[in-house]
């Protein structure tokens, strides 16, 4: 019996926390420690929490690549409760001898908590273990293969250069450690792991019930963002980390690209072709065949012999150049390589471990590459861009930059190579690879968009990414890498697209056709139809994919790819509203439905190729675009039109047969849409009145937004119009605009939509105008 009891004794020892604390109360929040870790929670806001804790004694130091410092040390007082504090949203339970965490709402009902055993530490790894409820979804994690409902899977945030990709593949090319929790009734969560390492999600996949964090080494510092709507969270995690800047006008426009643009003459041939076949177009891309030896910030001038004269040409009919700059630069000691030259005297370079010069293979052989973690050298790189810029390119495209190394099967540099850390609120360091590579590409970015900044003041810069981290869309677009000409690819763009806004990076695309193999004509013609209402529409293929532009597949292919692209350009003033919201809120272009009719989860369709533009029109093509087979589409309640004819819809779910050159596409009731008359550019003005097509409903309003579409500053127009239903039919009115910038238009086209479709032309309306039409219905 004594030895029993003996035994039961030392068994409650063990597993007794060592030396619990009572919690500490502060003005914003609540720490506790058990001897094994301290916990320390605050509230940022109202809806965000920070939750820090430290192995042992100190907490890491208290520096972000994601979140600034201004957004970081922001914190609202709280009130003590018994077992935490409430916020005016939530209330924060903390057991303070196991650091058990539980954040509820206001009525008690748990918006997360942790699992069994939520802390756990492996060296100068750890685990946190969160609770998954049977009902709740998972998405986001930026630009990951698979569904968008990330439950039952597990991903590791590694920036990797993954040519060829499977729909399966993981990781690819950006880590953005960040995903929201949803379950059946729309409630909404976010949680942020604020963790640049090698880092692992685990939604069920181990343990069904529950949800796994992972990281080798660094911080644990992590962000709890309530809702209860998803967009609530997808707002609040891009005040955290940033909003996208709006964006040039002419990136919303179509993209013209390949691995294979090699000479002027080719260059201008392409040109030339996109304005005789009357294809709309913005931006011709530039790859690495304008380069000398593929050298970065090098022109080949037998193949090129005039840069700035070949942009001054293009820019006559409406295109802009966008070339590419990869970050490595070649390793050419005593040739004249004026960026290797400069960068070597001012030890710009990331070293290997022993401190010695990093030099390994690239597109131009032996290549070296830039210290972006330095401020120092994040500056000299943008300083790179200036003859670029004068010769008249309007963006610029880092690729390359998980950062690619060829020739090892890691396919990306040493993790014990180092790298100087002097930027932001770090302590001036060296880092190694391991701690820097998943904001390497994203510190790319920065440096060239900063660079364009200061090269050409108060012009907006457009930047293009591969790489990112958490954040990165404060300095760039992105696509989604080397994908494939294939039916489940042109599938899993739409995922992907959907899964990047809501994480952050709303200007992203998918390269048409698919970069590696060469797509068929009907498979072409499809990614035509749902790239027109992606956010970035660019058609880019490799140098040994058969050709992909709009003309290669005869006129009746042509005809359609044409059509799409039309009405993208009709549909340019919708889009530009969007962009400048996004600036504002944070909402993506391109959203899943549930993001604005959250009861669309638990609809019966299949939702693989549905998605809406912002809140007003929802695409829901065939999910197996390829078959034949009829298919079903679920709208959301409220009420829809038919994009295309104009008509109501009276069925909330239709049966569909796909057909090429039809893509459903509805618009909500309740829409003023705003629309253009055709132009080949953004660079020309429209001809003729501003169009406003109304669709009426409940809470019927449209947005108007205008600016020159170049500069960060100046003037702008902004107006709401709405509409109501009256005795006499269908009343709108014009609310006072807002601004000096001087409209294209002279008139408005008011169509109202319906049984009988009704149209008036009517003086542009800068003032206020209650029921200026009365439009019998």
């Amino acid at each position: 019996m004594m030895l029993r009891n003996w035994i039961a004794s030392m068994v409650a020892l063990v597993a007794a926390p060592l030396s619990a604390q009572a919690p500490r109360p502060l003005p914003n929040g609540i720490e506790a420690a058990n001897g094994t870790a301290t916990l320390r929670v605050t509230a940022i806001t109202d809806n965000i929490l920070r939750v820090r804790i430290a192995h042992g004694g100190a907490f890491a130091e208290d520096a972000s690549w994601a979140v600034p410092r201004n957004v970081r040390m922001k914190s609202v007082a709280v009130r003590g409760t018994s077992d935490g504090f409430a916020t005016g949203a939530l209330s924060v339970h903390l057991n303070p001898s196991t650091l058990r965490l539980t954040v509820t709402d206001p009525a008690g009902k748990t918006i997360v908590a942790d699992a069994a055993d939520a802390l756990r530490f492996n060296g100068r790894g750890f685990t946190l273990r969160k609770a998954l409820p049977i009902d709740q979804h998972i998405f986001a994690l930026g630009d990951k293969t698979g569904p968008l409902d990330r439950r039952g899977g597990t991903f590791v945030d590694w920036n990797t250069d993954a040519f060829g990709f499977a729909p399966s593949s993981d990781p690819i090319y950006k880590s953005i450690p960040f995903y929201i929790g949803s379950d059946s009734e729309g409630r909404a969560y976010g949680l942020f792991l604020d963790n640049s390492w090698r880092s692992t999600f685990d939604f069920g996949h181990k343990d069904a019930a529950a949800i796994e964090l992972s990281a080798p080494d660094g911080p644990i510092d992590y962000y709890v963002i309530a809702g209860p709507t998803v967009g609530d969270v997808v707002r609040r995690y891009t005040d955290l980390t940033g909003k996208a800047p709006m964006t040039p006008l002419w990136a919303l426009g179509y993209q013209q690209s390949r691995w294979g643009y090699s000479s002027d003459p080719e260059v201008r041939e392409i040109g030339q072709h996109l304005r005789s076949d009357r294809i709309p177009a913005d931006i011709i891309w530039m790859d690495i065949d304008y380069q000398d030896r593929y050298r970065p910030f090098t022109v080949d001038k037998t193949k090129f012999p005039d840069l700035a004269k070949l942009n001054r040409d293009l820019n006559a009919d409406g295109i802009r150049l966008v070339a590419i700059t990869d970050l490595h630069i070649a390793y050419a000691p005593n040739q004249g390589y004026a960026p290797l030259e400069a960068g070597l005297a001012g030890n710009h370079f990331v070293r290997k471990a022993d401190g010695s010069l990093y030099v390994a293979p690239v597109w131009p052989g032996a290549a070296v590459f830039p210290d972006f973690t330095s401020t120092r050298s994040r500056d000299w790189w943008g300083s790179l861009y200036k003859d670029f810029i004068a010769d008249g390119f309007a963006g610029f495209w880092n690729d390359m930059n998980e950062p690619a190394v060829f020739e090892t099967p890691t396919k990306t540099m040493p993790i014990d190579n180092l790298h100087r850390v002097d930027s932001d609120d770090f302590a001036a360091r060296d880092a190694t690879h391991a701690e820097i590579h998943n904001v390497y590409g994203m510190q790319n970015t920065r440096g060239t968009y900063e660079g364009m900044l200061r090269l050409r003041a108060g012009v907006r810069p457009f930047v293009m990414t591969r790489a990112s981290y958490a954040g990165g869309q404060r300095y760039s677009a992105t696509w989604t890498g080397d994908n494939s000409s294939t039916w489940d690819h042109l599938r899993l763009c739409v995922q992907q697209l959907q899964s990047l806004g809501l994480s952050g990076f709303t200007y992203s695309g998918c390269d048409v056709g698919g970069f590696v193999g060469g797509a068929s004509p009907d498979l072409l013609t499809r990614w035509y139809e749902v790239a027109a209402f992606t956010p970035v529409f660019r058609n880019h293929s490799a140098h040994d994919a058969p050709r992909m532009e709009p003309w290669v597949d005869g006129p009746d292919h042509l005809a359609i790819r044409r059509h799409f692209i039309e009405e993208r350009y009709r549909l340019m003033p919708y889009l530009y509203a969007l962009a400048q919201q996004n600036s504002h809120t944070g909402d993506p272009i391109m959203r899943p439905v549930f993001y604005d009719y959250p009861d669309s989860m638990k609809s019966d369709c299949d939702k693989a190729m549905a998605w809406t533009l912002g809140p007003s029109l929802m695409v829901a093509g065939p999910p197996k675009m390829e078959s034949p087979q009829p298919f079903s589409v679920c709208l959301p309640p409220g009420g829809w039109y038919d994009y295309w004819t104009g008509q109501p819809v009276t069925q909330p779910k239709l049966t569909l047969s796909p057909k090429l050159g039809e893509l459903p596409v509805f618009v909500r009731a309740g829409t003023i849409l705003p629309r253009q008359p055709l132009v080949q550019s953004t660079m020309q003005a429209p001809q003729g009145p501003l169009q406003l097509d109304v669709y009426p409903g409940e809470n019927c309003r449209g947005e108007l937004y205008f600016d020159d579409g170049v500069h960060i500053a100046g003037p702008h127009l902004r107006q709401s119009i709405e509409c109501a239903t009256v005795p006499s039919g269908i009343a709108i009115w014009f609310n006072q605009r807002e601004g000096t910038w001087r409209p294209w238009w002279k008139q408005i086209t008011i169509i109202v939509h319906g049984a009988h479709e009704v149209r008036k032309t009517i003086p542009d309306q800068p003032r206020a105008n209650k029921a200026i039409l009365a439009v019998p219905q």
